[in-house]
């Protein structure tokens, strides 16, 4: 007996008279398990090789907005302290810099006019003491000088503010190099900073001192030598201090504010991204259940077919009971082929091109449909559709077997005596209809509300987790959302928000 055979025997042990669809789902299940263990069908006679597939490799899930916080906010504050940093630091040497262009302007009026200052240089003759009201009395008097120093050009002290320091000649010195050169040196320093011998004996009153080197030039701008200026500017400290204060201030909440909106920008991707991997998930389990839908379509399409002409033929008989069991296979397969195109509409891909639908006629002929459910259950149904209800955008075909999945769950949520309550309205200002769907059942618990609508995951005993996945698939194409609302003991409901046509 070949494989085909047996599987269509399977099919045909489905078409029971009084049989469900979850349990021909089952059956069906069953016989195609089967058979692909079997070997699937003709091709396992033949002894032709399974493809082998690889393994999947599983990828951890990927935080983003974790990773961000923590990397985000360790780059922002380093790129905001460093930039803080530099400009601090900019600024700090232009206006120590433009202090060293006023003082050295003040030299040059006090050398100009005094001579004794350029005689010492050509003389080279160091003095110890200072004329009163001459120049290097005036220079020691300037406001601020903690240090002033004369040097020739083979760096040797002529004179000093402090005798001690007359005639020494210290190491190498890149600043007096270059002022010896023409150039103006200016830079601030802690005073704990002692980089060079002739820091020495620096008034310890001052926390910080700028060091100023001018070139002295004689009538033809030739250099004569250079004097060193140690300064202790108050007011200048304390514009730098309470500007290095706001540039810090600045640079902490520029790098706060860059780093809100760029977590806030990346926390927004990050949700989009999940969702779109939820969504592109659930497409792809669904993708699984449309191939799967248009395989068992065909296969029992043919035999349902030979099965339905032979109870005809037997119709025309005269025995009663294979009239009336022949009338049962009719019927059970009238069922199994309205399944059948419910199961290929699931697996063609959705129209795009769709127009308007009106939901009245929809939500009558569902509730029709299963008048005698209701009626068998006891099952009261309310139907509260307004007169004028607008049109949506949507396939009628699909929208009502989105309908027909809501309405026979919750039948089977309510046990007996229950109620049942289909409603529609417009909110947004008529851009949208809200169809509810709401059942007197158990309702669900929290766990099972988070995990109900994905594919495969039902509460029913019999069920197969399919109908809901589906249908938010279907009105989610169509631009529309589906939410559920359920506690335990209070029912559910089920809100299918429509974009208006």
């Amino acid at each position: 007996m070949s494989a085909d055979f047996l599987s269509m025997r399977l099919t045909c042990a489905c078409v029971v008279p009084g049989s469900t669809g979850d349990a021909w789902g089952r059956e069906l299940s069953a016989g195609l398990s089967a058979r692909m263990s079997a070997g699937g069908g003709d091709g396992a006679m033949t002894g032709t090789r399974r493809e082998r597939r690889a393994t999947p490799v599983l990828l951890r899930p990927f935080n983003l907005s974790r990773w961000f916080a923590l990397i985000g906010l360790l780059s922002i504050a380093s790129i905001s302290a460093i930039a803080g940093y530099l400009i601090s630091d900019f600024v700090t040497e232009r206006m120590v810099r433009q202090e060293g262009q006023l003082t050295m302007e003040m030299v040059e009026n006090l050398v100009m006019t005094e001579q004794s200052m350029r005689k010492l240089l050509v003389d080279r003759e160091p003095v110890s003491v200072a004329e009163p009201g001459g120049a290097f009395s005036h220079l020691a008097l300037m406001p601020g000088v903690l240090r002033a120093n004369l040097y020739d050009t083979s760096r040797r002290i002529l004179w000093s503010s402090e005798a001690e320091l007359i005639g020494q000649q210290f190491g190498a010195n890149e600043e007096l190099d270059e002022a010896l050169a023409g150039q103006l040196v200016a830079h601030g320093k802690r005073h704990e900073v002692r980089e060079k011998a002739e820091h020495m004996h620096l008034a310890r009153a001052a926390n910080f001192f700028v060091e100023i080197y001018l070139p002295v030039r004689d009538a033809d701008g030739k250099v004569l030598g250079a004097i060193e200026l140690y300064k202790n500017p108050v007011a200048l400290f304390n514009a730098l201090q309470q500007l290095n204060r706001n540039i810090a201030f600045g640079a902490a909440l520029a790098g706060l504010f860059l780093y809100v909106a760029l977590f806030g920008m990346v926390r927004r991707a990050d949700l989009l991204i999940s969702e779109q991997q939820r969504r592109l998930v659930d497409a792809e389990t669904l993708a699984v259940v449309g191939e799967m839908s248009s395989a068992v379509a065909h296969g029992i399409r043919n035999p349902l077919a030979s099965i339905r002409s032979s109870a005809e033929l037997i119709l025309v008989t005269d025995e009663e009971t294979g009239r009336e069991a022949a009338g049962d296979i009719i019927s059970e397969s009238d069922r199994l082929e309205a399944w059948v195109r419910e199961l290929l509409s699931y697996s063609r891909p959705l129209d795009e091109k769709a127009g308007a639908v009106s939901l009245a006629p929809i939500v009558a002929r569902c509730v029709e449909e299963f008048g005698r459910e209701l009626h068998r259950r006891h099952i009261t149904a309310s139907l509260q559709m307004p007169p004028q209800a607008p049109a949506v955008h949507g396939d009628p075909l699909l929208l009502a077997q989105v309908l027909h999945s809501l309405v026979a769950n919750a039948i089977e949520a309510i046990q007996a005596d229950g109620r049942l309550e289909i409603g529609c309205e417009s909110v947004r200002g008529g851009r949208h209809v809200v169809l509810t769907v709401r059942d007197s059942g158990p309702g669900m618990t929290v766990e099972q509300l988070q995990r109900v609508g994905k594919p495969f995951y039902t509460t029913k005993t019999q069920g197969l987790g399919v109908g809901l996945a589906l249908a938010r698939r279907i009105v989610e194409r169509y631009g529309g959302t589906m939410e559920i609302d359920s506690a335990p003991g209070c029912g559910t409901a089920v809100h299918l928000t429509l974009t208006c046509a």
